[in-house]
């Protein structure tokens, strides 16, 4: 494999990097700006989910955009998205510029799951596509645990701490937005969107440098045709569709099912509900973070071996087991277990529907609507995080942690049999090939 696809699928998945600093970061800061603010918790709720409220425009704008201007403009127009919305949060003054500035960088969140998984999936060879997708989340769960380690390390210079904690993250922003202007386009882009068959061969010819020029070629009128397949302009709600757009929408809702957004970004208020201190528990969500990045690692180590599907199956059976074991401990007050069985959910998401997910989205859509699929399964996942995140101090408020806990586990279960009866493996398939995969295993 090239040093400059690695390169290059690195400095998109860096996007990942400041997704995951930016979501989570709002963990450490949450009760004290309750507490700033006088925060009623519908209020509170808002303020917390305002960055998901921003990736669900994000997420639907952005296969217009990535279309429109280019993969690599995209990918520029995230990073100042978030240096705007780490700095612009870091300054707020009330609840409603807080909620504004959170949003921005949120938008730039919903940006980078659409065009970050799909700016690598298009210029990653067939066998290596899954560790260099998923590197966009182990970036994700790099920002995560950096977020909370900067949280802990924040949390005792004052007042105006959780101040510095949203505003760090300017810093990688800038760096990010400035390696963007290295990587090329796309030469699905180029090829199939702008029709530019001159850049479009330069790109591959970077992309495939051991390739013969009739190799290269060949490439291209494949990459035109897929692009072209069910015409150029055909609908994407469209029965020839109805299978990707099925398989985008229903792992991205069974993502947040799982509750894991809600307990990454509660993470600390989970742990004091088990009877630790908030000193404790916060500690404990660096634990949460070390977890996430070894299991992630583990995933993206696994996904081009093992393949999605096996990953898939073995994240829902962790699922069950540890999410089960928590509503458990809380129902029968065996609160000592809880920290143990969060760290075990944690590592059943990231080695399954965490290294999974951004993966199969970018790849079970033809060149011709990759975008719109993307967006599709990153909109719905988003929609799904703003709801839940929302929701969740409401539900804390008026029911058992044990019986949120075991509704996530009984949504689990049905993940478990949606992925023995409809997902189909895309290991180390061609982009090009995974549509008609599809169709003959469910018929065209």
């Amino acid at each position: 494999m090239q040093g400059r696809i690695i390169l290059w699928s690195i400095t998109s998945a860096l996007a990942g990097f400041l997704f995951g600093f930016d979501t989570v970061v709002i963990s450490g800061a949450e009760q004290t700006i309750q507490a700033l603010w006088h925060l009623d918790p519908g209020t509170h709720g808002i303020a917390v989910a305002a960055a998901l409220y921003g990736t669900v425009a994000g997420s639907l704008l952005g296969a217009w955009l990535a279309d429109t201007l280019g993969r690599r403009p995209t990918l520029m127009l995230i990073g100042l998205l978030y240096l705007v919305g780490a700095v612009w949060s870091a300054l707020a003054t009330g609840v409603d510029a807080f909620i504004a500035a959170r949003a921005l960088g949120g938008i730039g969140i919903g940006l980078s799951t659409v065009a970050a998984p799909l700016y690598i999936s298009e210029i990653a060879p067939a066998r290596h596509r899954g560790r260099l997708t998923g590197m966009f989340q182990f970036n994700i769960v790099f920002g995560i645990l950096v977020a909370f380690l900067s949280n802990a390390l924040l949390s005792g210079i004052g007042n105006e701490a959780w101040r510095w904690m949203l505003g760090v993250a300017a810093i990688p922003a800038l760096l990010y937005t400035a390696m963007c202007f290295a990587v090329p386009e796309s030469p699905r882009w180029l090829l199939g969107r702008r029709n530019d068959v001159q850049r479009g061969l330069q790109v591959l010819r970077l992309v495939e440098p051991e390739s013969s020029e009739a190799e290269i070629q060949a490439h291209a009128a494949v990459i035109i045709a897929d692009s072209r397949q069910g015409g150029s302009a055909a609908p994407f709600w469209s029965r020839w569709l109805r299978i990707p757009i099925a398989l985008a929408f229903l792992i991205a809702f069974f993502n947040q099912m799982s509750g894991i957004n809600a307990i990454l970004y509660f993470a600390p208020r989970i742990f004091e509900l088990s009877g630790l201190g908030a000193r404790s528990a916060l500690l404990q969500s660096v634990g949460v973070g070390i977890t996430n990045l070894v299991f992630t690692l583990a995933g993206v180590w696994l996904i081009d071996r093992l393949g999605r599907r096996t990953l898939l199956f073995i994240g829902s059976y962790g699922y069950i087991a540890s999410l089960g074991s928590v509503a458990w401990a809380f129902h029968s007050h065996h609160y000592g277990i809880v920290p143990e069985c969060i760290f075990a959910f944690i590592g059943a998401h990231a080695i399954g529907q965490g290294a999974v997910i951004w993966v199969y989205i970018s790849e079970i859509f033809p060149n011709s609507h990759r975008a719109q699929g993307q967006s599709l399964g990153c909109g719905t996942h988003w929609i799904f995080a703003a709801l839940i995140t929302t929701v969740f101090p409401t539900l804390v408020a008026r029911f058992s942690p044990g019986s949120i806990f075991a509704f996530f586990a009984a949504m689990m279960v049905l993940q478990l049999i949606w992925v023995k009866l409809m997902v189909v493996e895309t290991k180390g398939v061609p982009l090009e090939a995974i549509q008609q995969k599809l169709d003959q295993r469910f018929g065209g």
